[in-house]
């Protein structure tokens, strides 16, 4: 983790509309740090008592008739930057000021960002307008460079990412179909970093046929949501869509099957996720629906690292599953990997990265380290001091170049907030094998029908403008709502 050089961060703004821009990118040079956002006020923001305490960075953004940036820190001199804003869009305003800010950070702290002074999941959606524009690819890579400060190696990676996305949206014509998530919301075990909302398949073992009571009825009450429209893709994620038995598998796809035309879909994905949830029967119950494609996710082949991200499965055990699925016939296996774990550097990911040429898995999602504040790991930050969290250029080399071994290529990509050494989750795939749904919910390009406890109903218009339709994300309000989410999502689908 970067040293910690202040003990908070206090930032001064005047134009609240400008908070998250301002507030990402600062915590983005000093992740970690208790950071606050004032209004412009003649009182100090640091109580008296609290100033001895450690220093603190102080970052003052004022927007007017010029933009004015000023970072003061104790005995470092104030660095400053100021610009005239431009008279168009709020945007134009926005990435000027954002320049600004960036360029006296990196003053500041004598350090650059892999990405520059980039703060949204969706780069590729920048490197792709600039090759619609008619740019070529090294334009676009200079564009990226000379706009947002990112690194010659970044931009070069979204647009190559760009492009491939490009070819595959065109052969499928998204704006003709719809996708299909489906939310199973139970693991074998909650690991330490997840902040997704699942829960212990222990403590709902009882309710589990219960929940695929629900889910199912709001499929049925679903199923005409797109008229005129075909289904494309499938997904089945959560959780661990493999902590259901063999027979509530059969029970939910075979139901799902019957309720959706699957003529046309490219694509059905079930997330085995866990190996220590696979079974033979469970994976023949998959081949017997038609799904094409797993995700079986180690995120490390550490052992030491499993146990102490609370990970209930051995490397043997991610080994023996994989090998289990080649042998009945799935010729497109995804794994997850996860860059910046508690403890790991390059040896470490290194090591993770020779057992997983070994396996030969067909696509590979390479994520580096989020933490979010519904993570066990960072609400106990402190019980893990002593541990280091790495992810840097030449860890995130090795996955590549691993990846590049196995015939793969990057695919997809977003990012997060708080993530690792401010870099990425890329996918790489074969030829053939990129995971569609991955490329159409990261770049907004198809509506997808969301069912499930947190499933996010996503509706693309054709003028680009996008709405939302949330689940709630607690398993037992979905039981107890279900009739009302089926009515919310029905009233603003016909509308």
């Amino acid at each position: 983790m970067v040293k910690k050089e202040f003990s908070r961060i206090s930032i001064t703004l005047n134009r609240r509309d400008f908070e998250y821009d301002v507030y990402t990118l600062v915590i983005a040079f000093y992740p970690g740090i208790e950071t606050h956002v004032y209004d412009p006020a003649p009182a100090e923001t640091v109580p008296a008592d609290e100033k001895e305490e450690t220093p603190e960075l102080r970052v003052l953004v004022d927007i007017g008739d010029r933009i004015r940036i000023a970072l003061t820190a104790p005995e470092r001199e104030e660095t400053e930057e100021e610009a005239a804003p431009p008279e168009e869009a709020r945007s134009e305003c926005k990435n000027l000021l954002k320049a600004l800010l960036y360029r006296a950070l990196v003053r500041l702290s004598g350090r650059t960002l892999p990405w520059g002074n980039l703060t949204g999941i969706r780069p590729v959606k920048l490197a792709t307008a600039l090759l619609e524009e008619g740019k070529s690819d090294g334009e676009a890579v200079r564009a990226m460079e000379e706009l947002y400060f990112t690194s010659p190696a970044k931009a070069d990676l979204a647009v190559r990412i760009a492009q491939r996305e490009r070819r595959l949206l065109s052969e499928m014509h998204p704006e003709n179909g719809y996708s299909l998530y489906v939310g199973i919301p139970f693991c074998p075990s909650i690991c330490l970093y997840c902040s997704f909302s699942s829960s212990p398949l222990s403590l709902w073992a009882d309710r589990t046929d219960a929940y695929l009571d629900a889910l199912l009825k709001e499929a049925a009450a679903m199923a005409g949501a797109f008229p005129g429209r075909e289904l494309q893709t499938v997904y089945i994620g959560g959780g661990t869509p493999t902590t259901l038995s063999a027979e509530q598998l059969r029970r939910l796809l075979g139901a799902l099957r019957q309720t959706f035309d699957f003529s046309a879909v490219r694509e059905f994905t079930v997330e085995a996720g866990r190996p220590d949830s696979i079974t033979e029967d469970k994976l023949l119950a998959l081949r017997e629906f038609g799904v094409s494609r797993i995700s079986i996710n180690p995120q490390t082949m550490n052992q030491e690292t499993l146990d102490l991200i609370g990970r209930k499965h051995t490397v043997g055990e991610t080994e023996k599953a994989f090998a289990l699925a080649r042998g009945l016939g799935f010729d497109n296996i995804n794994m997850d990997l996860i860059v910046g774990l508690p403890g790991e550097g390059l040896a470490e990911v290194g090591k993770t990265m020779r057992r997983i040429e070994a396996l030969g898995p067909d696509d590979v999602t390479v994520h580096a380290l989020a933490l979010k504040r519904a993570a066990r790991l960072r609400m106990h930050m402190d019980e893990y001091e002593e541990i280091s969290f790495k992810a840097s250029d030449e860890i995130m080399a090795c996955t590549e170049e691993a990846c590049a071994r196995l015939a793969m290529t990057p695919y997809y990509l977003y990012r997060q907030k708080n993530m690792a050494g401010n870099f990425e989750n890329v996918g790489y795939a074969r030829a053939g094998r990129a995971g569609l749904y991955n490329i159409l919910i990261m770049e907004e390009v198809q509506s997808i029908l969301a069912l499930g406890a947190s499933g996010s109903t996503k509706i693309v218009h054709g003028d680009g403008r996008i709405e939302r339709i949330e689940n709630v994300k607690d398993i037992r309000n979905y039981l107890e709502r279900i009739d009302e989410m089926i009515g919310r999502k029905a009233c603003l689908l016909e509308g």
